[in-house]
């Protein structure tokens, strides 16, 4: 079984500065680059919305093959302002690709996106297939309704982790614990930090619950647990109620101009946050992709079987580009 290349540092790292807001502040999205300079661009997209990058994250790609670039996402980890939600939703998010893309004076590239990453990776490429080489998919998230309210809804997730979602809607209004987004959105803007605080923990709570398989009970965050869980908790609310910002172009409706793009796709059968069917339909979308199925493993790309499967798809990539 494969497991991760060594930790690498990176080689540059800068802020990219994007538009300024109305309150006078600035967005600048953190970027790095390690490996060869000279070797195949991949972009690494984190998932979330408001998780980060991490040093782990380098490390799915032969330092000796590839140029990899990572970035945090606006309002994540790295990037400033921290937490802002204004300008940050999916059209803003493939504009910073793009300028990154420029920036480095790379014609095409190669995407590597799990989770939201995926759901990123997509709508890039539909708006930039020229400039896709290949994609690796993990853990598809095609940000319907529907998969938002698996995971934050009453039916979904909840059935098979019936104990703890019952601890995650303890403190919510019986009117609305079928669907409590929006009272978590209201305690993580409300004017006491420590009513905040304690919504964003019980959100990642939730979230650390039902990301991994476990062979026994853990309701403790991991200790990769992405930095600022306030600000991510913000971030990720702010795109799941507005439904991603891709309610008026689905992503299965329209990618037919991805059929020429090698594409992986790469789902564990348990996955408890994005369930193997999104995969499976994105499948029927794009023929040309290989979609591989990882028998034990759930959704974090953490676990043994998602890395070995991760890593030997980078490999293949290398191999075909080289």
């Amino acid at each position: 079984m494969l497991s991760f290349y060594p930790d690498i540092e990176p080689f540059h790292s800068q802020l990219l500065p994007r538009e300024t807001l109305a309150n006078g502040k600035q967005h600048e999205i953190y970027l790095e680059q390690c490996g060869n300079p000279n070797g195949l661009p991949i972009l690494f997209l984190h998932g979330g919305p408001g998780s980060g990058c991490r040093p782990q994250h380098r490390r799915y790609f032969d330092p000796e093959r590839y140029h990899i670039i990572l970035f945090d996402q606006r309002g994540c980890g790295r990037s400033q302002p921290s937490g802002e939600l204004s300008n940050n939703d999916i059209e803003h998010l493939i504009g910073d690709i793009e300028a990154i893309r420029q920036s480095l004076n790379i014609s095409k590239w190669h995407l590597f996106g799990g989770s939201w990453g995926a759901t990123l990776a997509l709508c890039y490429a539909r708006e930039y297939p020229q400039h896709v080489a290949s994609m690796i998919l993990r853990g598809t998230f095609l940000g319907r309704q529907q998969d938002i309210d698996w995971v934050y809804g009453a039916g979904g997730a909840s059935v098979v982790f019936a104990d703890a979602w019952q601890a995650f809607i303890q403190d919510v209004p019986a009117s609305e614990q079928s669907a409590p987004l929006n009272f978590y959105y209201q305690q993580l803007t409300h004017q006491d930090q420590a009513v905040q605080q304690a919504a964003a923990n019980t959100l990642q709570q939730w979230e650390a619950t039902i990301v991994m398989m476990r062979d026994t009970p853990s309701y403790q965050l991991p200790e990769d647990s992405s930095p600022g869980p306030l600000d991510h908790s913000r971030i990720q609310l702010h795109f799941a109620l507005n439904k991603c910002f891709i309610e008026d172009r689905p992503i299965l409706s329209d990618l037919s101009m991805l059929h020429d793009i090698p594409t992986i796709i790469i789902h564990g059968r348990y996955d408890m946050v994005c369930p193997f069917q999104q995969s499976w339909l994105l499948k029927q979308q794009l023929p040309q992709a290989d979609l591989r199925i990882v028998p034990l493993a759930g959704h974090a790309a953490g676990e043994p079987g998602l890395i070995d499967a991760l890593v030997q798809a980078t490999n293949e990539i290398a191999e075909q580009f080289v």
